[in-house]
């Protein structure tokens, strides 16, 4: 290789894991973006340069055509859908992996036994990551089929056995196609379809409200899918950035089921959502409706307010709505800080990165260890369509199925003000007491424009 060459793969890799230390942190995730992508561009041009290119108008015509799709996602995607769209990338850095695998198959030299084991792998990993993360993106987005809503734990007699079977069948045909590359193209297409029939298999058991934890392990198996091709094709660069997404996915998914007190294991095979049972404690108690008018009154004599925003804050699309408010009340001589559960929202860091297109300070964001032990001096926390993170069912019901979850115990605060649309349960399916304690207050209809008439409350004062 030219040492030219062999330099910018390793300022690529460098530059890699500069990007990924600062996407750590949300003051320097945009330039940590920013390098990232920087790297990946040397990383293509001294692949291009390295290789024998016999045509580059279609090269051309792939980056042009990307270009547009990845320019007017990032413009016209709604942040409500960015949790679909992070499965749909998922899934094709899948799917382009497998195609790698499929192509260096036909590209007419003998495969020895490494590389045809590392296709056997990057078309499992491929397929199985692929139609998994079509899956997702089907339960993020609620698609009802018939009277069957997608979203939900699907679950069969059997399941893990036949789920089982296929990945025995799989195995069999991988080690009969690395035994005989050459005649065994038959074994590596059995190998193609199962792993795509796994991946529906694998994901459909899961309910919508563990769809943070599937996403980013998808993303891990996306990255694990590209770090196989590069072994295929014997890009050194591409088994780093492979790397560094599958190590980065899988640490983020372990820290993903620490925040629901849940292992990995129980998150993929129990089913949770299929059959779920109230509690006894979300039939007790009276609902108290507040008007935005006497909600104002109680946030105009606070003088700590915690916010606490959730999946219904995308929804409404009020985060620019919330930080004015936030600025209203800071000069009202209130202290505010937002309040951010690691799973809330759909994909993680979902929250975060609502609050960060509104321009809320980093400083103001704080995770549940940090706001907790001094909930009970916060005069009024305010839910903004969060549900399950909130839910005290999980500290005080031992029957319920989030029992142990670790949550943002709003309910501690002198006063709790609800924004819902309705009485609803969340994403999880689960009834929330939280609605009937006595110190909380539902503020019912559009986060948005409920939080844009408190606004006007202060404007008018």
């Amino acid at each position: 290789m030219n040492p030219v060459i062999e330099l910018a793969c390793i300022l690529a890799a460098l530059l890699f894991g500069l990007g990924l230390k600062l996407l750590s942190s949300p003051e320097t995730a945009r330039r940590g973006n920013m390098i990232s992508a920087t790297g990946m561009l040397i990383a293509v041009v001294a692949t291009l340069t390295n290789e024998s290119i016999v045509e580059y108008r279609w090269i051309a015509v792939g980056i042009l055509i990307g270009a547009v799709i990845g320019v007017l996602a990032a413009r016209l995607v709604a942040m409500t859908a960015m949790p679909e769209m992070v499965a749909l990338l998922n899934g094709f850095g899948g799917l382009a992996s497998l195609l790698v695998g499929w192509a260096e198959y036909h590209a007419g030299r003998v495969p020895g036994t490494f590389t045809a084991v590392t296709i056997f792998l990057t078309v499992l990993i491929g397929g199985v990551t692929f139609s998994g993360s079509l899956v997702a993106w089907a339960k993020l987005k609620e698609i009802w089929i018939g009277d069957f809503g997608i979203s939900r734990p699907f679950l069969f007699p059997g399941q893990q056995v036949v789920n089982s079977v296929l990945l025995a069948a799989i195995v069999v045909s991988g080690v009969l196609f690395c035994l005989g590359p050459l005649e065994g193209y038959t074994f590596l297409a059995v190998v193609m379809g199962l792993s795509l029939v796994l991946g529906i298999l694998a994901v459909m058991p899961i309910g919508g409200a563990d769809m943070p934890v599937v996403i980013s392990l998808l993303n891990s198996y996306s990255g694990m899918a590209a770090c196989a091709a590069g072994f295929v094709i014997v890009n050194n660069i591409l088994i780093v950035a492979g790397a560094l997404v599958g190590a980065s996915g899988i640490i983020l998914t372990s820290i993903m089921c620490r925040a629901m007190n849940r292992s990995l294991r129980n998150v993929l095979f129990s089913g949770f959502g299929a059959a779920v049972k109230a509690g006894k404690a979300a039939e007790e108690g009276e609902v108290k409706p507040i008007s935005p008018e006497d909600a104002y009154l109680l946030l105009e004599a606070a003088r700590s307010v915690v916010f606490v925003p959730g999946y219904g804050l995308a929804v409404a699309q009020a985060q620019h709505v919330l930080q004015e408010l936030a600025g209203l009340l800071e000069e009202n001589g209130c202290e505010v800080k937002f309040a951010i559960h690691p799973v809330a929202g759909r994909m993680p860091g979902h929250m975060n990165v609502l609050l960060a297109e509104a321009d809320v300070p980093y400083d103001r964001l704080v995770e549940p260890d940090d706001v907790n032990p001094t909930m009970e001096t916060v005069d009024v926390a305010v839910v903004v369509g969060a549900n399950d993170v909130v839910n005290p069912a999980a500290r005080d019901d031992p029957s319920s199925p989030i029992y142990g979850m670790p949550i943002i115990e709003v309910d501690r605060a002198r006063t709790c003000i609800v924004m819902k649309r309705s009485m609803a349960t969340g994403f999880a399916g689960i009834e929330n007491p939280l609605f009937f304690k006595a110190n909380t207050r539902m503020l019912f209809g559009d986060a948005k424009a409920s939080l844009q008439r408190l606004v006007a409350e202060f404007k008018r004062a």
